[in-house]
């Protein structure tokens, strides 16, 4: 029996999402017996349900029956493929066609798997398992992609940029424009960095201090040196601005200090920062020393 609307089984906040499309019922039972132990699942039995479902509730995989009426599995496939918003949600057509020109047609649409009808729970559960690492590792690269755009976005301006602004302008002005970079620099990258836990606790900020430069491309490390005295060292041995345009900009070092202090504004700690050494210096690596005031 062929049914309209939507049969939804309420999904889980932590497990991935899989939503199932078939105009029969009783195949979005089976699946569903077979997925529902480790997966969250949703189901629409029509193309145009589904494809609300995908805009509201963001499932991670789409298993779609090829054969219902009005919209088939192929032409919805296609629709979410060449939409930017759903083109990487993996597809799993779900079909009891074997011919060579159905695959063809499947593949066309954009399709990621293929499983036929009688499902197998085994297969099914390893493709499933399979697309949904896949996936993951996609938004990897993603994620580190928009990290390196980033990181070339903020270094070209402060490397490129403000050191010619710097040469024109009178020094009163100079300690302005340097405090806004600094304060640029730290709000754009503190939206990708998990700090705001760890600058809660006097014994993290050093460990923050390195996670926010480092998103610049750096190599900082901090260690505490003594729980009595609480002296912290931040040691860089990849500098975030490059080593060529530090010795050239010896205010980039200047920047990184800067940040430091900022970061520990954040946690209004009563601290000072020394300056060590600096490859902008022409030393071989950076050297900061926090020291907690009396």
């Amino acid at each position: 029996m062929r049914h309209q609307g939507v049969f939804t089984i309420t999904p889980s906040t932590t497990d991935p999402k899989i939503l199932i499309v078939d105009d029969e019922i009783m195949n979005i039972e089976l699946l569903k017996a077979y997925l529902e132990e480790e997966y969250a699942v949703i189901s629409a039995t029509n193309g145009n349900e589904a494809l609300k479902l995908v805009g509201e509730d963001e499932p991670d995989i789409i298993l779609l029956d090829v054969m219902m009426p009005d919209m088939n599995g192929y032409q919805v496939c296609e629709h979410l493929k060449q939409n930017p918003e759903t083109q990487f949600i993996p597809v799993i057509m779900v079909t009891a066609l074997s011919g060579r020109n159905d695959w063809i047609s499947g593949i066309e649409a954009g399709a990621d798997e293929f499983l036929t009808k009688p499902v197998n729970k085994l297969e099914l559960l390893t493709r499933i398992s399979s697309l949904l690492k896949l996936k993951n590792m996609h938004y990897d690269l993603l994620t580190e992609r928009d990290k390196l755009n980033l990181q070339n976005k903020i270094r070209s301006v402060l490397t490129q940029i403000i050191p010619a602004l710097l040469k024109t302008l009178p020094p009163e002005q100079k300690n302005i424009v340097i405090h806004q970079m600094i304060d640029m620099v730290v709000e754009a990258i503190m939206e990708n960095a998990d700090s705001e836990n760890k600058v809660m606790s006097y014994e993290g900020i050093g460990d923050v201090c390195c996670q926010i430069i480092n998103q610049l491309g750096a190599d900082f490390k901090s260690e505490l040196l003594s729980d009595e005295n609480t002296i912290f060292t931040i040691q860089g041995n990849v500098c975030p601005w490059g080593k060529e345009e530090a010795r050239s900009n010896p205010i980039l070092c200047t920047l990184s200090r800067g940040i430091f202090s900022r970061i520990i504004s954040m946690k209004d700690e009563d601290m000072e920062i020394d300056v060590l050494e600096t490859m902008g210096n022409g030393d071989e690596h950076c050297l900061f020393e926090l020291i907690k005031l009396d």
